[in-house]
């Protein structure tokens, strides 16, 4: 680690730092989200426009399939991942009140839940007590430790209309690239699907050196995979076609 980067480590964990970081709102990363939308979209277009390739269709439909495609499937994307961030909120809080429910009802099992899951953790004794003892103190408190520990739930952050704004934009905005040679006259229909392949390429790359970077991977690895990964769906689309053609060709 280099001299800048270790001391802006020291400063960010001296005392004052640690809790204005640990007090601010907690917000969930859409990267996820984004890299989902932005591969999906370009895998969605591309394979579209390698099928119709494929299939000997003429530019204007590859265009307008492509277009449509990109706008139904990044629509109906958006929508299933904003339900899958809801069911979640749902799961939590079906989870939640069977939690107040067993607390309201059987609190002394509920606490030796508490030990249980701390004493695996390697309390012991008397500061197992008093770990047991200030948890199940304030209610909330207790509950959120359960979801925590006992169900792996958290609801920190999570924003289902926002996972799903960042899926729909880059699935429009990265989706729609592979399209751009369909829209410049003059060039020869093969010229338009490598122009068009190039660009896929490129933004497969791109996704995976970005990824590389957000989350410390070996670049030219995620790179590699991202790529392969579109190429197969576009391969698989591209053998379709042709194959559909053939049988209907006779």
């Amino acid at each position: 680690m280099s001299s800048p980067n270790r001391e802006r480590l020291f400063a960010d964990h001296r005392p004052a730092a640690v809790r204005r970081r640990l007090m601010a709102p907690v917000r969930a990363s859409v990267f996820p989200d984004a890299v989902l939308g932005g591969i999906d979209g370009c895998v969605t277009t591309f394979a579209v426009v390698s099928s119709a390739f494929g299939a000997g269709f003429s530019p204007q439909v590859a265009l307008v399939l492509g277009a449509a495609n990109l706008i139904a499937d990044g629509f109906s994307m958006a929508v299933s991942n904003y339900e899958a961030g809801q069911a979640q909120l749902a799961h939590v809080a079906s989870a939640e009140r069977t939690e107040r429910q067993h607390i309201a009802l059987v609190p002394e099992g509920e606490r030796e839940e508490v030990r249980q899951l701390f004493r695996a953790k390697g309390f012991e004794g008397e500061l197992l007590e008093q770990v047991v003892d200030t948890l199940c103190r304030d209610p909330d408190i207790w509950v959120s430790t359960m979801l925590r520990e006992e169900y792996g739930l958290s609801t920190e952050g999570v924003s289902p209309l926002r996972a799903a704004l960042a899926t729909f934009s880059t699935f429009i905005v990265i989706g729609s690239i592979p399209l751009l040679p369909y829209l410049i006259p003059g060039l020869g229909v093969t010229t338009q699907f490598f122009c068009s392949l190039g660009l896929a390429a490129g933004i497969f790359v791109g996704v995976g050196l970005l990824k590389s970077v957000v989350y410390g991977l070996p670049v030219w690895r995620s790179g590699l995979r991202t790529l392969l990964m579109g190429a197969a769906a576009a391969g698989l689309a591209y053998t379709t076609a042709r194959f559909a053609q053939w049988l209907l060709d006779g």
